[in-house]
This record gives structure tokens, sequence and C-alpha cells, in this order.
């Protein structure tokens, strides 16, 4: 693996998510941009509607990940589980698969009109079977991987809508929120 001079990558990921550019080994994380790509996909319209574990594996998973890298574990967020869910019914129930929705709303619109100023990343899968599989996806995907393993993210959103052509997968990840 190449590595990228920690400013570099600080500043990708300053300018991707609004904050200042810091080292990246300030952020207490895997040293790498977060971006907004989504996970692969498996195919669509035929894919598995039907899943038979979901968010509470998908927590239990990513934290897993997270104490092999030496990450604290992720608490479970009603709040982002909400917005997670949200944006798997929306693209499940619109027909799209991006985190900008088609009236052009990024993650952090629908945060802050959820009362959510806390978001900091997100991850989104469409047509794996499994929480396994989803997890697996996204390992194999580094900026999907950088937002797993940011040991900065505190909470956890998860969303799953099963369906034809799905199931659609939304991992919402958060700072600490004031409480």
């Amino acid at each position: 693996m190449r590595r990228v001079p920690a400013t570099v990558l600080a500043l990708g990921a300053a300018l991707t998510l609004g904050l200042p550019a810091t080292p990246a080994a300030a952020w207490g994380g895997p040293a790498g941009p977060i971006s907004w790509r989504p996970a692969p996909t498996a195919p669509g319209p035929g894919g598995p509607a039907s899943v038979t574990d979901g968010p509470a594996t998908l927590l239990a998973l990513v934290n897993q990940q997270r104490r092999q890298a030496g990450c604290p574990p992720l608490a479970a967020d009603p709040r982002l589980d909400r917005l997670a869910q949200a944006l798997s019914d929306d693209m499940a129930a619109r027909g799209y698969f991006a985190h900008t929705d088609p009236a052009g709303r990024t993650p952090w619109d629908r945060a802050r009109a959820a009362s959510v100023d806390y978001l900091g990343g997100e991850n989104i899968a469409r047509g794996q079977p499994s929480a396994q599989a989803v997890t697996e996806a996204w390992l194999a995907s580094s900026d999907h991987r950088a937002n797993m393993l940011n040991c900065r993210f505190t909470e956890l959103g998860s969303g799953l809508h099963q369906g034809p052509g799905g199931p659609w997968w939304t991992e919402d990840f958060g700072y600490p929120p004031a409480r």
C-alpha cells in the first residue's frame, strides 16, 4: 500500500467534510480521505429481498473490526439509526442509490434537518444479502473502511430497507454528540 503524506490526506478529508485541515494523525484513526462513493453492489433488480440479520449484527461486526484496529467500540445511536433508516427507505422508494438524494440534499443536509449536528461520515450499499456480506464489501473499499475504522467516531446508526431490488444498507457515523 502506497503511503500518502498525512497532511495531504487530512486536507482531502477536511475538504470533503468541511473541517479545518489538520494532520490525519490528530484524528485518531487511519489516515485517509472520506469520500462518498457507494460500496460495490450486487446486482439490484434480481437481488435478495430478505435479510435475516440486520443493524444489531452490523454494529457487532463493525465493532469487531474496530477492536482489531485498536479503536474503541461504537455505541448505537437512535437518532443516527433514524437518519440511516430514512436514507435506506428513501433510496428504495425513489429508486436511486447515492449519498446525495434526487433533491440535492447531502448527508449533512439531511442530518441538519433531523437536528443531528454530529454526523461524521456515511456508508451505503445495495444488494448484499447479510450484515456480514455488506461489512466485507465496505472493508474492501478503502474509503468505506476509513469510515468504519475512524477512531474519532463514537456513534453508529444503521438502516436497512428490504425489498425487491435491495436490500439497501446505510451506516451513519457520529462524533460524540452534545448531550
